[in-house]
């Protein structure tokens, strides 16, 4: 496989794991071009025409040193210039990838948080409320990341002549799929169940003997779960505070999530929602291991780094 093979792989995998259809992903697309195709022939010129084909643009191929094929690969959570220059160290390395967002893939972080809005009314949430409640988080996200130093990593790569991409809400759509399937068959009633359950899972119980496995950050392990919601696992990143109390008054009593802020927590707290916090970096992980699979049975060498524990489901 060669780098743009392994790209749009990790695209049809995420598009596969969506809370939303094909179709839907089709007409969110379909916006896309519409808007395209009202610009002015200036305007189109600065349009970001990756948008029309890529529903995750968060996930981006951002240098090619050699377009050849893949045998070795580096992945990590975090790539940063640091990662690059591991790379170079090593030799052999064909391809760099990233979970987390970096260059245009970062500065496009809030074009993928529309997709909370989706899962929020899978799981009953007004799609009215969600949508409104998460456009003010939306732009406060977009004017977060507006400040950062997109360029940094990208520019190392590109000194050192090394390949690299990242993969970030394909990964996380995999783990939330992962994660929902599982629930979905053993059906836990009380969060004790959902702990052991989420303990169960490899990723999470290495990341346990590191002291940062899955914990309950708000309720108790003796609380019922009631309906058990994904929708702090994939979708950039966290939504909107405000959300918890409209996801209560839909009927949702257990919230899965990867981290939680404090404001956000009080606010769970005030809504009497369970909050489990299945683990960030873990949970990155799990997602981008359910993707190298499918690299490692085409014979690509995975080489982990930088927070990536690397579990092979590859029989």
């Amino acid at each position: 496989m060669r780098t743009n093979e392994i790209y749009n792989l990790a695209i049809n995998k995420g598009i596969e794991a969506d809370f939303r259809s094909k179709e839907e992903i089709a007409k969110f697309l379909g916006r896309k071009k519409q808007k395209y195709e009202k610009l002015s022939d200036k305007d189109k010129e600065d349009f970001d025409k990756e948008a029309l084909e890529n529903p995750y643009l968060d996930s981006r191929v951002y240098f090619i040193s050699e377009d050849k094929e893949i045998k070795k690969v580096l992945v990590g959570i975090d790539i940063e210039p640091a990662e690059i220059l591991m790379a170079k160290e090593l030799g052999g390395i064909d391809l760099i990838i990233a979970h987390h967002p970096i260059g245009k893939g970062l500065a496009h972080l809030a074009d993928v948080m529309d997709l909370q809005c989706d899962v929020l009314n899978y799981y009953g949430v007004p799609i009215n409320v969600a949508e409104g409640l998460m456009r003010e988080r939306i732009e406060e996200v977009a004017r977060g990341v507006n400040r950062l130093n997109h360029q940094r990593t990208v520019d190392a790569a590109r000194l050192l002549n090394m390949s690299l991409m990242n993969i970030h809400t394909p990964g996380d759509n995999l783990a939330a799929k992962f994660l929902k399937d599982l629930i979905e068959k053993e059906k836990p009633e009380r969060i004790s169940e959902l702990m052991d359950l989420l303990k169960q899972v490899p990723e999470y119980k290495e990341a346990m003997k590191i002291g940062v496995g899955p914990k309950v950050f708000v309720g108790s392990e003796e609380n019922r779960c009631g309906r058990i919601t994904l929708t702090e696992i994939t979708g950039g990143t966290e939504g909107s505070p405000k959300l918890y109390d409209k996801m209560a008054q839909a009927g949702i009593g257990t919230v899965i999530g990867m981290h939680i802020s404090e404001e956000h927590k009080k606010e769970a707290e005030r809504a009497n929602l369970n909050v489990v916090i299945a683990g960030h970096i873990s949970s990155d992980s799990l997602g981008m291991n359910l993707f190298l699979d499918e690299l490692e049975k085409q014979g690509i060498e995975i080489i982990p780094c930088s927070g990536l524990t690397r579990i092979s489901r590859v029989k």
